[in-house]
């Protein structure tokens, strides 16, 4: 075998940094482990692991995304055909997942269980993990939507992650204690509450229109995370181009676009080794989850993309991007014919006035 470029060597010393963290992990926790000893149980030096990732917190989400985005889904899931089913096959797929306390090998179980209070131990993850949390909430309701037309559930997807946020947590601290039956049925019983939920954003009357404009739009090729296909970016419709802190704004494109439009949230950070990973953790959880609960028909139209690069964004004509972006153009025909940016963008770039929308294929 002949020898590794620079980028085959890169990869291969990644590889095995990731290995060897998981395994690090799994022994003694996120809390107690060592980069010297990760470096030492890879084969590489303190500065090969350094040279992959910024930190063990780095370190920690990536090998959390990448089990995650490499899981295997239960051989006969069984989707819910009714908003009620799909709520508790949803917080069935979740309970499954976590370490119970008569788990043989409960040491790699609990590999995740540091996941929250690590969040919570910085501002620069908790405001993320925050807009992440609500992104996945906007899709589970979309999600339950076409499975009970006629309002808007964001609330009731919001209370069954809070739900299952805190069997989490109990399942972690107080192995025994939780009874997965139990908070499966009490999500269940979500899907007929009625919570006042309503769209009426205060805001939103106040929004400045989009700019026409007439720009060329050649998208990269880019995978969406929610279906795990590519994204036919190239679709009539709307791109958000959003930070981690503004990824709630979505919810304004998907409210506002014409039926039959599409709609691409484009994810993007100042801080992409770190948040990167989080993102694609998060996104590919609930990925799986909603796999087993919704059948293909009722998932929802709201394409997610992660754009750690910022190369989808710099196509769209946003090259410097930070948790704070808000950007989102109108693509018709190939072209991008509007844009907006700021507080409202999404808003504005979805109601702008243009010609009718070609239903997707």
């Amino acid at each position: 075998m002949g020898r590794l470029t620079r980028a085959q060597t890169q990869e291969r010393n990644r590889a095995k940094v990731l290995a060897a963290a998981r395994d690090e992990f799994a022994t003694r926790g996120f809390r107690d482990a060592r980069i010297d000893d990760i470096a030492e149980r890879a084969e590489l030096t303190r500065g090969a692991v350094y040279s992959n990732f910024p930190g063990k917190r780095a370190l920690y989400f990536a090998v959390l995304a990448q089990d995650a985005e490499h899981a295997s889904d239960p051989p006969h899931p069984e989707p819910g055909r009714t908003a009620r089913q799909a709520l508790g096959a949803f917080a069935r797929a979740w309970v499954a997942r976590l370490p119970l306390a008569t788990d043989q090998q409960y040491g790699h179980a609990r590999i995740g269980v540091d996941l929250l209070p690590e969040v919570l131990a910085d501002e620069r993850t908790r405001r993320p993990f925050a807009q992440l949390t609500k992104l996945q909430a906007i899709l589970l309701s979309l999600a339950l939507e076409r499975l009970s037309p006629g309002g808007r559930l964001v609330r009731v997807a919001e209370t069954a992650l809070t739900t299952l946020h805190g069997a989490s947590q109990l399942a972690a601290a107080a192995p025994g204690f939780l009874e997965p039956f139990n908070v499966v049925r009490a999500c269940e019983q979500l899907a007929d509450l009625d919570l006042g939920d309503g769209w009426q954003p205060a805001h939103l009357p106040h929004v400045p229109r989009a700019r026409p404009v007439a720009e060329p739009w050649s998208p990269p090729p880019a995978l969406d995370a929610v279906r795990g296909e590519p994204a036919r970016l190239t679709d009539d419709g709307v791109v958000a181009i959003l930070g981690l802190h503004r990824l709630g704004a979505v919810e304004e494109a998907v409210r506002a676009a014409p039926p039959g439009a599409a709609v691409t949230a484009v994810l993007v950070t100042s801080a992409p080794d770190e948040l990167g990973p989080l993102t694609r953790l998060l996104l590919a959880e609930l990925r799986a989850f909603l796999r087993q609960a919704f059948p293909p028909a009722a998932w929802p139209r709201l394409r997610v993309v992660c754009d750690e690069p910022g190369v989808l964004a710099a196509a769209a004509g946003v090259p410097a991007v930070s948790d704070e972006t808000e950007t989102a153009v109108r693509v018709e025909g190939g072209r991008i014919v509007a844009r907006a940016d700021g507080y409202g963008a999404c808003h504005a770039a979805a109601s702008s006035q243009s010609a009718p929308v070609r239903r997707q294929a």
